[in-house]
């Protein structure tokens, strides 16, 4: 953690939602004027498109059917750690872009599906901001999470997540529906190792629930819009937290727990604007306060 240079993580696994939660963060920079860079967990993905392929066949050949971007081996954790210390220490560090379409190839001048050259984040940013699988990992070889000032985790329920994985990758990637339910399975184990232990570690966790069926989200035409789920979000530590003006500020909402609220579907862009905005304020004046 860093007064002088602030890290906001937000985590969560493919197809949960963490981008639409990038947007929101852009909204608040954008009104609040911080200048914030941002950092994609694809770049730390330790392989291009093509090599993941070929190391999953070949782990595969090994007797190992798990191989995946969720686990440890697929990703360079060590850099991505190293970039935490570096920018909490001296707000910059080293990184780069995956390149995911043909739109992004254009942009970057790269291929899709390979990496951009690593280069220096820009030093002078207010704070950086990560969005992707590991913000919060902790390791036998690294903790990422504790160079981290505020961790977000954004989890839907598991078949909502299998849901909005599935019509993503069949939509924008073109995957077919086995394809996409081979990696689902393949990835299972990481998930339970790697991925879900980093919600203990959140901030914050929003949880959407849907409120329609979703008993087979293999079968499923459409993802529940938001107006057909609750989210729950959960605070690690309460104290501080205006449980009653969230009340009133959001229609039919409730509390759940002591350190927990459920909005419906279509709040959480509000819920997150009200929440995290003064959050990030005071992260951004306790910086300043360490330079003047």
């Amino acid at each position: 953690m860093s007064a002088k240079h602030p890290i906001i993580s937000v985590t969560g696994s493919s197809g949960a939602g963490t981008t639409s939660v990038k947007r929101t963060f852009d909204q608040i920079f954008r009104r609040e004027k911080i200048n914030a860079v941002f950092i994609e967990g694809d770049a730390f993905h330790r392989y291009n498109r093509q090599e993941m392929i070929d190391a999953s066949s070949d782990a595969a050949d090994a007797g190992n059917f798990n191989h995946s971007h969720f686990g440890e081996e697929a990703n360079l954790l060590e850099e991505l750690e190293l970039l935490f210390k570096t920018y909490g220490e001296i707000g910059t560090g080293r990184s780069r872009h995956y390149v995911h379409d043909h739109e992004e190839a254009e942009l970057y001048g790269a291929p899709p599906g390979t990496f951009t050259d690593w280069e220096d984040v820009p030093y002078g940013t207010d704070l950086m901001i990560y969005e992707g699988l590991h913000g919060a990992a902790i390791t036998n070889k690294v903790n990422i999470a504790r160079y981290a000032d505020l961790r977000i985790g954004v989890v839907p329920v598991i078949n909502l997540e299998w849901i909005q994985k599935i019509h993503r990758d069949k939509d924008e990637r073109g995957y077919s529906p086995e394809a996409i339910t081979d990696v689902i399975l393949r990835r299972m184990p990481d998930y339970v190792k790697y991925i879900c232990p980093q919600f203990t570690e959140t901030d914050i966790n929003f949880q959407r629930i849907p409120t329609v069926d979703t008993s087979n989200p293999f079968i499923a035409r459409w993802i529940p819009t938001p107006d057909e789920s609750m989210v729950v979000i959960r605070f690690k530590n309460p104290r501080g937290i205006d449980f009653s003006y969230l009340i009133s500020m959001i229609q039919n909402s409730w509390m759940s727990r002591a350190n927990s609220i459920v909005i419906p579907g279509g709040k959480l862009d509000l819920a997150m604007q009200l929440i995290l905005t003064p959050m990030i304020l005071q992260l951004i004046e306790r910086k300043r306060r360490t330079f003047f």
